[in-house]
């Protein structure tokens, strides 16, 4: 039986030659004029050349030589969306010169023509062979996998046109609607089907290998090919899977004969031979190599969302512009797109892009809707099949959306408008994905980008929303981006949606945000960081004087950024106060302007400084009055560690009476006060941004130590903004270690004078209560009261020498005339009867006012 099959198929390719399905015949020849209206390559769509963040192709690339001008709205389209998935051009009946066209595959009896050879060979087997689908063409059947799009043979003498469309059998097309309608066993997902590409690598591999030996041997029989990429698999599916592997790798897209600049090559002979061909070359060889292998295969023709397409484009009452195949598997039907498999024409460079796409293998019949809408509802292969209205209307998604497991949630379609100058964009995903975005103006027929300061996107663990602000009316696109969280490759295309606005937001320009997302970051908490109640929305200030907490799960080190339209970068500086505590952060805001401000936040673990910052949260803050005078900024130079907190902690120093960074005093003097565990010596230094006139700041202030407790004393000597800064260091060191930064904000205008001058033989323990200050009027009285731990004699030198007396509660006090004397010192010694006495401290005797 075999030998005379290969008898009969000889006859038949030499009375048939060359042999065509319904398919080949609409897909091989162009108008003489190139008109290719309503064809599109229809491609996985659409990666436009505007897209700095689409990846940079590094696959072949197929060049198309010659550059020929051709109207039509397809090119205008292509300008507009150069690049895309690969999309056909319209199917199209052909002449087919009065004959009948025979399927390439003649190993099987299973091909259904008007040849009584076909017949008798057909009928003689019909009772040994296991029935295939098969094809019939006729001039008045309606199509079952395609549908024809008029086209004129170029070189037709007549110019006549004839439809020819393509079917299966009767028989076939009554048992395929059983199927399609059966209600039973539930189709298979495709991540039930494929639980991971490796379990394909074997079968893969061969494919590719045999179909590189195939080409270099120059074989194209259809049997060979199937016979030889099929080997050594035992199921349908590892067939399928094989014959998909080898169109996706070996049939580039025939660019050039889309554009009509060549012959298109849709036969399955010519399109193995020449290893190119449009979208109903690789639906016919992928029809011919599955009948080879003994798998029910059908072509589907449709529309598809490709090159050309534009948002809200119509199809109601055109012709199918693309071709795609369905499967039998297990008694369900499957869908795939090998020509979308294969890669994507980048019509920039007038180019082919192999690049495969793995997504277009058995894709859900839910996910594959969204781009392939076939011409019966019945290959739609869903319960509830949808309109082509809702065709239309629907958002358009690339394959990058499913595969990173994107969830639409709103709006459910392409088309948003504005209310009140503001719309919405969101969606939600099971893994970390990261998102940016494009903005473009439709003006005067071209597309003019936008700042990204327009929108406010907020990206969290498993969801993104992006929140648009539109300061013009008009209308805008819309494109969204993504990646795989926690990765540095390039973001892809996801979906895009058309905008109209016919109420602009009358409102202030947002900041621009070159960290792009808006409230806390997607890996904020893998940096250490809490959920934080804030958002993308605006943080309202009814007042120019602000903070953000942000509680931590560990000691983190952060660094903050704030911007505004008026605020310079010095300005900036001493806008923010950061406090770094072991369980929260807390920054300190300045506002001196109305305006929105963009305040960013960075973090590293405190324990490893060989960690570089990262951006965990970008806060939009909206100051709507009272601002700050430029006067009442921050002092300049804080450091990072402004208040007690984690350093403070580490020094053992606790329990401090002003836990803020900010202290305000509206009498212009303070106690700052605290437990000093580990005994440190202290040291603090007093700054403001003026110069002083008079006495140094280090007399403005004053330490106390009265057993582990610490009171530090200052005095301010005019109203202002200061920075007072805490030093520490223990006996065995030789350097003070800086501790923290307080901010004193002093509103009041009185003049305090210094404190006295101290001498390193002031130490721990000692206390004065008075005098306080370090300045004493002439000729008066003063009384003195201290305390010095260990002395045995307390004297004050002035005009005349007074010994302080002990009191019961182990204080030294006494009277002191200061007279005309520049100067008064106090002193002590440790032994009642030596004349040698250390200076603890100097108080400066003022001048008379007649001197004065």
């Amino acid at each position: 039986m075999m030998a005379a099959d290969l008898n009969i198929s000889h006859i038949l390719q030499d009375l048939c030659h060359p042999p065509y399905n319904a398919n080949q015949l609409c897909c091989k020849n162009e108008d003489k004029n190139n008109n290719i209206n309503n064809a599109g390559i229809a491609e996985e769509p659409w990666l436009l050349t505007s897209v700095v963040t689409q990846s940079q192709e590094q696959e072949h690339t197929h060049k198309q030589g010659s550059e020929r001008s051709f109207k039509t709205q397809v090119k205008e389209d292509e300008t507009k969306h150069p690049r895309g998935h690969l999309c056909n051009s319209p199917v199209s009946p052909k002449n087919s010169n009065n004959k009948n066209r025979t399927d390439q595959s003649t190993s099987k009896p299973n091909i259904s023509t008007k040849s009584s050879v076909f017949e008798k060979w057909a009928a003689m087997d019909r009772a040994n062979q296991r029935p295939l689908a098969k094809r019939q063409l006729s001039d008045i059947s309606k199509a079952f996998t395609s549908t024809a799009v008029k086209k004129t043979l170029v070189k037709e003498e007549d110019q006549t046109r004839e439809k020819v469309q393509s079917s299966a059998t009767q028989q076939d097309r009554r048992n395929d609607q059983i199927i399609l309608n059966q209600r039973g066993s539930r189709r298979k997902l495709q991540k039930e089907l494929i639980s991971s590409t490796d379990d394909f690598y074997r079968v893969d591999t061969h494919a590719i290998s045999a179909g590189q030996e195939l080409k270099s041997k120059k074989i194209f029989s259809v049997q060979t090919i199937a016979r030889t990429i099929t080997k050594g698999t035992s199921t349908d599916l590892e067939r399928l899977r094989a014959i998909w592997i080898w169109l996706c790798h070996n049939i580039e897209y025939d660019l050039n004969g889309y554009l009509g600049l060549t012959e298109k090559v849709c036969s399955a002979e010519q399109v193995i031979e020449t290893g190119r061909g449009v979208c109903c070359g690789y639906s016919s060889v992928c029809l011919q190599l599955c009948r080879e292998a003994g798998i029910e295969c059908r072509e589907v023709a449709g529309h598809g969302k490709g090159i050309g397409y534009k948002l809200g484009q119509s199809y109601q009452n055109t012709k199918s512009n693309h071709m795609w195949n369905a499967v039998r598997l297990e008694d369900h039907w499957y869908l795939l797109d090998a020509c979308w498999g294969a890669g994507r024409v980048d019509m920039d460079s007038k180019a082919f892009i192999k690049r495969y796409n793995e997504f277009y293998f058995l894709t859900d019949p839910e996910d594959f809707i969204n781009s392939h809408w076939p011409d019966e509802k019945e290959w739609q292969l869903l319960e509830s099949p949808i309109k082509l209205e809702e065709f239309e209307k629907s958002v358009l998604k690339t394959s990058e959306f499913y595969k990173l497991g994107l969830t639409l949630v709103h709006p459910k379609q392409f088309l948003l408008k504005t209310e009140d100058g503001e719309a919405s964009i969101s969606m939600r995903f099971s893994q970390p994905v990261e998102f940016t975005y494009e903005i473009s103006q439709h003006h005067s027929g071209e597309q003019k980008e936008l700042s990204t300061s327009m929108g406010l996107l907020t990206v969290t663990q498993n969801s993104m929303k992006l929140h648009l602000m539109l300061p013009t009316s008009g209308t805008f696109d819309i494109m969204l981006f993504a990646r795989p969280g926690h990765t540095s490759g390039k973001f892809s295309w996801v979906c895009s949606f058309l905008l109209e606005c016919n109420e602009p937001k009358t409102s202030e320009n947002l900041p621009e945000n070159p960290y792009l997302y808006w409230g806390m970051t997607q890996n904020a908490e893998d940096l250490g960081m809490k959920p934080c109640i804030h958002g993308s929305e605006a943080i309202l200030l009814k007042s120019g004087s602000s903070e953000l907490v942000l509680q931590t799960s560990r000691p983190l080190m952060m660094l903050c950024e704030i911007s505004h339209k008026d605020l310079d970068d010095t300005l900036a500086k001493r806008c923010l106060a950061t406090q770094i505590e072991a369980d929260k952060l807390t920054c300190s805001i300045l506002c001196p302007y109305i305006g929105y401000y963009r305040l960013s936040v960075f973090v590293r673990d405190y324990e490893s400084d060989r960690n570089s910052f990262q951006n965990v949260g970008n806060f939009l803050l909206h100051c709507i009055a009272n601002p700050i005078n430029l006067n009442q900024l921050l002092p300049p130079d804080l450091s990072h560690f402004c208040g007690p907190g984690i350093r403070t902690d580490d020094a053992g120093l606790s329990k401090f009476s002003h836990t803020a960074a900010i202290v305000k005093t509206q009498q212009g003097k303070c106690n700052i006060t605290f437990q000093n565990q580990q005994d440190l010596d202290l040291h603090a230094i007093l700054k403001h941004s003026k110069e002083q006139s008079g006495h140094p700041l280090s007399q403005h202030i004053f330490f106390t130590h009265n057993g582990s407790k610490v009171t530090l004393s200052v005095a301010l000597p005019e109203p202002g903004v200061y920075k007072l800064s805490l030093y520490g260091k223990t006996p065995s060191n030789q350097e003070f270690n800086m501790l923290c930064d307080f901010i004193l904000q002093n509103s009041s205008e009185s003049s305090w004078p210094p404190f006295p001058y101290t001498y390193t033989a002031w130490r721990k323990g000692s206390v004065l209560f008075e005098p306080r200050s370090g300045l004493l009027e002439p000729l008066c009285w003063v009384q003195f009261r201290v305390r010095v731990p260990g002395a045995r004699r307390v004297t004050v030198l002035g005009e005349e020498r007074v010994d302080l007396q002990l009191n019961k509660s182990h204080i030294w006090e006494g009277e002191v005339f200061t007279g005309n004397v520049e100067q008064i010192k106090l002193a002590a010694s440790q032994e009642e009867t030596s004349d040698q006495m250390d200076i603890l401290m100097s108080f400066d005797v003022l001048k008379p006012q007649n001197e004065m």
